[in-house]
């Protein structure tokens, strides 16, 4: 059976009975049909989340053949609920331009899905919609401003590094022109669109911790410079009010809940590999203040979304997980080891060996935080004994527990070993997280420690343009700010085709984009592109809905 298959074979609960198992009332629910809701941020009791568990569930890096980051971290919700602990999920909410593409829906799968999928996948709550309006308010704004004769602040428009965004994939839109037509329909001048997961509205409203504070950061929003060479923010155009205005329920997490009938809070949408790739602070919240354990993801692999996760998201929050469970699986394993997709099911035991360097590096870099490991090897039917038993020898000689999670066949009851695993590491663990870098260096000392501790760099080379980016946010004194690098998902380094454990490798930092409003900057390495394009047979060729509104192909 397909994903949605399995789904459309759950009877939902009403989700004010979800509500109902973390304390909330329903009265204070504001209900988006049957089974989804926004929750108040009154909820929220900062008093309370020192007193949690937060479980951060990464991965090794991410292949063609798939990890299930996702999906193991509602299996090892449904687990945790199973043996007694009070658990919430809490993840991000997917974008359209990967389920229309080559990835597909983000809700798990099997029978580890949050539900209703169809819905989160599609739409959802209106969440990402409301990000594009808001970014693009903006957009509009500068360009009005340039046109103007009566307001203008002589905004330089060459200047200009607002772009606008879309929630879908189409590389047809990375450069454009806007302008064109004659007087009336502004100035012409050059600009392009990103994708809505890569907004720094998106950003913004994931590193929030109330309204006051999104406004603020919205205001902080850096645009370009004047003709006499001043800095311009949007608080400049009074932009920050009615883009606030636009983000006024998206700020609220959503309610919805898992295929075994446990609350799930989904919320916010930042890619790992061009933004932070983290829930938002707000969601995060609001799970540990209303359950013990709190399982929450980083997209990609760990040295993207957990390192960004940790030295960003934690040290904003003053958030410190209780324990780290890093996803692998065989067949990732042997993809990193030299195979090709086409013989991932054969057992290669001499492949997974080498594959194996990429789940060792991966495991040294969760030490380095200072916090308390877990490997979870997310089961597929075609994994050998002896290929497990391989991997378990490996994670006993790095000193990292280990446990197999079979939670796409089984749910929650696939991943009750490893939720006693985990329950217990997180309960003993004295660990505090130790942030990989100080705020307070420079720029290039912050960029070079990930790049050498976290990717295994050998150097940093930084283009002429990526220089003058640097001159330019010292003198903004905005130095000081971490740093949320761009890269490629699929290596270590910022080269795609080098997999496993790559070594002596330089890192390529082309440029250094400002995202002040949000209080990072953002060192874009290799070819990396804030606006995806489609593959050549994308998945909306598979989508389908039929006259009853049944949609299939979503997976």
């Amino acid at each position: 059976m397909t994903d949605i298959e399995i789904a459309n074979t759950i009877q939902l609960k009403p989700i004010g009975e979800i509500a109902a198992k973390l304390g909330i009332d329903s009265d204070m629910l504001e209900f988006y049909g049957k089974y989804k809701a926004k929750l108040p941020l009154s909820l929220i009791d900062e008093n309370r989340l020192r007193e949690k568990h937060l479980i951060l569930v990464s991965a090794i890096s991410p292949t063609p053949a798939g990890e299930g980051k996702t999906t193991v971290s509602i299996g090892l919700t449904e687990g945790l609920n199973r043996i007694g602990k009070k658990t919430t999920v809490v993840l991000r909410e997917p974008s359209l331009g990967p389920v229309f593409g080559i990835k597909g829906g983000a809700t798990g799968g099997g029978y580890s899905q949050v539900l209703p999928m169809e819905d989160i996948n599609l739409h959802f709550t209106g969440d990402f919609n409301a990000v594009e309006k808001a970014h693009n308010l903006l957009a509009a704004l500068i360009d009005n401003n340039i046109q103007s004769k009566t307001t203008s602040l002589g905004i330089d428009p060459r200047t200009v590094t607002w772009k606008r965004v879309m929630d879908m994939n189409d590389r047809s839109l990375r450069h454009i022109i806007v302008g064109l037509g004659g007087t009336a329909s502004g100035i012409p001048r050059e600009t392009g669109f990103d994708i809505t997961a890569a907004s720094e509205v998106m950003a913004i409203l994931c590193l929030s911790e109330d309204f006051a504070d999104l406004k603020e950061r919205l205001g902080n929003i850096f645009i370009g410079y004047t003709y006499d060479k001043q800095p311009i923010y949007a608080r400049d155009l009074k932009a920050n009010g009615a883009m606030a205005a636009l983000l006024k329920e998206a700020i609220k997490p959503n309610l919805v809940q898992t295929i075994e009938g446990n609350p799930a809070i989904i919320h916010g949408g930042p890619f790992a590999n061009i933004a932070q790739g983290t829930n938002s602070i707000i969601a995060t919240k609001m799970g540990l203040s209303l359950s013990d354990f709190v399982v929450t993801e980083a997209g990609f692999g760990f040295d993207l979304g957990a390192e960004k996760f940790f030295d960003i998201k934690c040290v904003k929050a003053g958030l410190s997980p209780s324990a780290v469970v890093l996803v692998a699986t065989v067949r990732a394993l042997k993809y990193h080891g030299g195979v090709k997709m086409d013989a991932l099911k054969e057992e290669n035991k001499e492949a997974l060996r080498k594959g194996m360097e990429n789940l060792e590096k991966h495991v040294e870099n969760m030490k380095k935080f200072n916090i308390c490991p877990i490997v979870a090897l997310n089961r597929f039917a075609t994994d050998t004994d002896a290929e497990i038993e391989l991997i378990a020898d490996k994670c006993r000689q790095l000193e990292v527990p280990m446990e197999v999670a079979d939670v796409w066949a089984q749910g929650g009851k696939g991943a009750e070993k490893l939720a006693r695993l985990t329950a217990k590491v997180a309960e003993q663990c004295v660990c505090r997280l130790h942030p990989l870098y100080d705020w307070n260096w420079s720029i290039e000392k912050k960029v070079e420690t990930i790049a050498k501790e976290i990717y295994g760099a050998a150097a940093i080379d930084y283009t002429s343009q990526a220089k003058n980016d640097l001159k330019k946010i010292i003198s903004l004194g905005l130095d000081k700010l971490p740093v949320c690098i761009a890269k490629t998902q699929k290596s270590l380094s910022d080269n795609p085709k080098l997999l496993g454990r790559p070594k002596d490798f330089i890192v390529t930092v082309r440029q250094i984009e400002i995202a002040s409003g949000a209080g990072f900057v953002i060192p874009i390495t290799g070819d990396i592109m804030r606006m995806p394009g489609l593959p050549d047979s994308p998945s909306a060729e598979r989508i389908d809905v039929d006259k009853e509104g049944h949609i299939s192909g979503l997976f």
